[in-house]
């Protein structure tokens, strides 16, 4: 999980929206798959789950961070 989770931490905000994305399609698509086909590894869903959390965490330090650096700047009066 922390190779993931390296991987993760080098991209840019576009690029974890992509992947959040994508993540959350191949969640929903297990989902149904478990539903038709008795999916039997679901050791996958808590994978998917732990990767997506990753992802909104790390967002949400980005978003942070950008509005601690606009905070930062002097306003000129």
């Amino acid at each position: 999980m922390r190779k993931s989770l390296k991987a993760l931490q080098g991209k840019s905000s576009g690029e974890l929206q992509k992947e959040l994305k994508a993540t959350n399609e191949a969640l929903y698509k297990m989902r149904f798959q478990k539903v038709v086909e008795e999916k039997s590894d679901t050791s996958q869903f808590k994978k998917l789950r732990v990767k997506i959390a990753q992802i909104k965490t790390l967002l949400r330090s980005l978003e942070l961070q950008e509005a601690q650096k606009a905070s930062q700047v002097p306003q000129k009066a």
